[in-house]
């Protein structure tokens, strides 16, 4: 099965981390504990993780509440109703207008069930939410990290979480993604609290108004 962290075990998880790694351990000691950033678990939550694919947070942001806008509520059976102009009137590009609608028509049909995947292990959420146009795996591990907050993802397409971790274990610029995944093998069972401590160390050491990153990145 799977484990999750909440408010009531996070602190002791990065105690941790923080106890086997002295990397982890110097960024509480400078930056503090890292937020538990969590979101819900809906359709809207989904939708925003796609408008962030590969964009500024700020700009994802800014197409979702044009959509909230448009909707009031964006749900399945409301953004089916939109037209491809009225997508790009919110600023959503023509491939995630076409992600979303993939999604919406994914849940109404029952092909997807968000409920459902509360209680289902990593795998099996990969391979259901894969299957869908559009999402791939750093979609798959923001929702698994952010929403189910199972404690063992380590997102590996994450440009903010492998820049820190580079960073902090002064690695080459070359690395590999396997040889990045054989070092974070030491944080298991708690991979996903061991990149929010990263994430955490990668926002504060941000100037204060640099360009947003892009990417697959980091998702708050």
């Amino acid at each position: 099965m799977f484990e999750q962290f909440s408010h009531s075990n996070y602190h002791s998880i990065c105690d941790h981390l923080a106890a086997n790694d002295p990397d982890l351990a110097l960024i509480i000691q400078n930056h503090g504990y890292p937020p538990l950033w969590s979101r819900p678990n809906s359709f809207e939550t989904l939708v925003h993780i796609i408008l962030e694919q590969q964009v500024s947070l700020a700009s994802a942001l800014s197409a979702l509440n044009k959509l909230r806008e448009g909707v009031q509520q964006i749900t399945p059976a409301r953004v089916l109703l939109l037209t491809d102009e009225e997508f790009r009137a919110c600023y959503v590009s023509r491939q995630k207008t076409i992600y979303i609608k993939y999604l919406a028509e994914a849940i109404v049909s029952g092909q997807i069930n968000l409920a459902e995947m509360e209680q289902m292990p990593d795998d099996i959420i990969r391979t259901k939410l894969t299957s869908l146009k559009g999402i791939g795996n750093w979609t798959v591990d923001v929702y698994l990290m952010f929403v189910l907050q199972h404690t063992d993802v380590f997102p590996i397409g994450d440009l903010a979480a492998v820049n820190a971790l580079k960073r902090v274990k002064n690695l080459p610029k070359d690395i590999t993604k396997e040889e990045l995944l054989a070092v974070t093998e030491q944080w298991k069972p708690y991979r996903t609290v061991a990149a929010m401590i990263l994430w955490h160390y990668y926002l504060s050491q941000r100037v204060p108004a640099p360009p947003k990153p892009s990417r697959q990145g980091v998702k708050k």
